[in-house]
Order: structure tokens, then C-alpha cells, then sequence
């Protein structure tokens, strides 16, 4: 375990080793859906950060299973981790009562940032899968064009979106989304990562999630909504099957990210909490703990 502060730098630091690597961690192939990373125990799905932390271990090792356990969860479900496995950071948040008391006389909850080791199920020999748990690998979904157009067809509370304009852009003031056209694209994917980023940019609006807009580049601000529209581009993506498409100069935009990430470790992790609350909203998806998860980016 550790503290906040050391968790936000182990969590930037793994980020950073990856793009280093060449890799972009939110536009990594990945799988959604019901292929996205779990715990076995719970047969929950990860959320923020730990999606892409989680996705790109799974990728880079050949790991099939969606499912991911501790070493103590292992031997809980009759099995063990196999010698000489190397495990993977999640970050989970650890709550705790203030002495300090609310508005309404309460005592104040807070949060603190913590990690665990996780392997995935293919790490292990002996684990039994728990009962109405899928033991398959990634399912191939059939027609990815359709399901991105059903996403963009299902934003509830949508903006207006117009296309055929010579770049894409997210006018906050008129709430409307402007993108280049199908044929404007290189390529299908290209389309819908591009429209998915200012999908993302959307669910700020004050009407929808409320965010902070960054209006000036090379911002923090702004370098942070980038990076939200970013990894919702992702989730969404990952959802519908499709591959976001190659950025022309990675080695440029990796650099560029990484210089930004390190000026502020709290920024991958927060961003990727509010993405994956933008996606939720695109998909008009409640999860029980998403009130909690609002406190934690307040904690963050």
C-alpha cells in the first residue's frame, strides 16, 4: 500500500514506461463490453484508469481471459499464481470517516488512493471460475460500423452534430459537435474515433456532466479535456468494436503527452475517471458506485 500522493506518481510512471515503449495506452486495441478487464471474485468490470493499465498488460502478454485476481483470490478459488509470474498494478479507493462534520452535522467521508497487485487468469493453474462467470476469450462483435452508429444514434440529450467541415471541433457555446465527413476520412475507424472524441468533448456541457473547458492551448485545462475526449474516444470505441485509427506521427504525440502527464501525476487518473463517466452518459449506463466515484475525483 501508499500513500496518495505516491500512488498518483506509481500510476503516471507505469503510464509514461508504456508510451516510452511506443505504445499509446488509450488506443491500444482493447475489447469492451462484456470482454472488458474483471475481477474474478466480484465479477466486476474495472473502471478508469485500471482499464487501460489492465488492457495493455493483457495485450502485450497474449492474456485471453477477462478475468484478473490477487494472488490471495487465486488460492480463495482453489488455485494458485504460477511461479515466476510478474503481477500488475490496479489503483482502488479507500474510504474513511472525518472527524470534521458536514453541513447536515455528519461526519465527512474522504478518500484515499491506494493500489493492489492483480494476475490475470491465465497466470494462474487450478482456479475455478465461479458460476455464471464467461470462461471465453474476446468475442469478436459482428458488425462494428453498426454498433458505432447505434452509440451515436443512443446519446440521450445528444448535441446538434453537422458534418462535411474541413476539421472537427466541439462548439461549447452552441452545443454542437462539427466533424469532417465519412469521405473526408482515410478510413471508416478514422470517422468514428474522430466523431467519438467530440462526442466526449459533449458530455462537459453544463447541461450534461458539467466539466471545467480548457479554451486556450497548451493549458492545463485544456490539456486535460483533451485527454478525457481521448480515452471516451477509446471506451466507446472499444465498445463498438472499432480500432482507432493510426496517429500519422505517434513518436511527436507520444512526446507530447508524456511532457504534459509529467507536469501533473493526478492528470491520467483523473481524466480517466471522467472519461469513463462520459462514455457511461454516451451509453445512458448507471453503475451503483458512480456517486462515489464523483466524490473520488473530488478527492483527486
Amino acid at each position: 500500500m501508499a500513500d496518495k500522493e505516491s500512488v498518483y506518481e506509481i500510476i503516471t510512471e507505469k503510464m509514461i514506461k508504456i508510451m516510452e515503449a511506443g505504445t499509446v495506452p488509450w488506443r491500444k486495441p482493447w475489447h469492451g463490453g462484456s470482454n472488458m478487464p474483471r475481477n474474478l471474485s466480484s465479477g466486476k468490470p474495472y473502471r478508469g484508469v485500471n482499464v487501460f493499465l489492465l488492457a495493455v498488460e493483457a495485450l502485450e502478454n497474449g492474456y485471453k481471459s477477462p478475468y484478473w485476481m490477487t494472488y490471495k483470490q487465486a488460492q480463495e478459488h482453489g488455485g494458485n499464481v504460477r511461479k515466476g509470474e510478474k503481477s500488475t498494478i490496479v489503483i482502488f479507493w479507500k474510504s474513511y470517516i472525518s472527524k470534521e462534520l458536514d453541513e447536515d452535522g455528519k461526519p465527512k467521508k474522504f478518500f484515499v488512493a491506494r493500489y493492489y497487485r492483480v494476475f490475470n487468469l491465465d497466470q494462474t493453474e487450478g482456479v475455478k471460475i465461479p458460476k455464471g462467470r464467461a470462461i471465453d476469450g474476446p468475442q469478436e462483435i459482428k458488425d462494428p460500423i453498426e454498433a458505432a452508429e447505434a452509440i451515436v444514434a443512443g446519446y440521450p440529450n445528444a448535441p446538434k452534430i453537422k458534418e462535411g467541415y474541413p476539421e472537427a471541433v466541439y462548439n461549447v457555446d452552441a452545443d454542437m459537435i462539427m466533424v469532417p465527413s465519412l469521405a473526408q476520412h482515410h478510413t471508416v475507424e478514422e470517422y468514428y474515433s474522430t466523431k467519438f472524441h467530440e462526442m466526449g468533448h459533449s458530455t462537459g456541457h453544463k447541461s450534461r456532466l458539467n466539466r471545467k473547458f480548457g479554451t486556450e492551448r497548451g493549458n492545463h485545462a485544456y490539456g486535460c479535456e483533451e485527454l478525457v475526449a481521448e480515452m471516451t474516444s477509446a471506451y466507446l470505441c472499444a465498445e463498438s468494436g472499432i480500432s482507432m485509427s493510426v496517429i500519422d506521427n505517434q513518436a511527436a504525440y507520444l512526446a507530447g503527452w508524456i511532457k504534459t502527464i509529467k507536469e501533473d501525476p493526478k492528470m491520467v487518473i483523473k481524466a480517466a475517471s471522467q472519461a469513463q463517466k462520459a462514455a457511461d452518459h454516451i451509453l445512458d449506463r448507471k453503475f451503483q458506485d458512480q456517486e462515489e466515484e464523483t466524490e473520488v475525483e473530488k478527492a483527486a
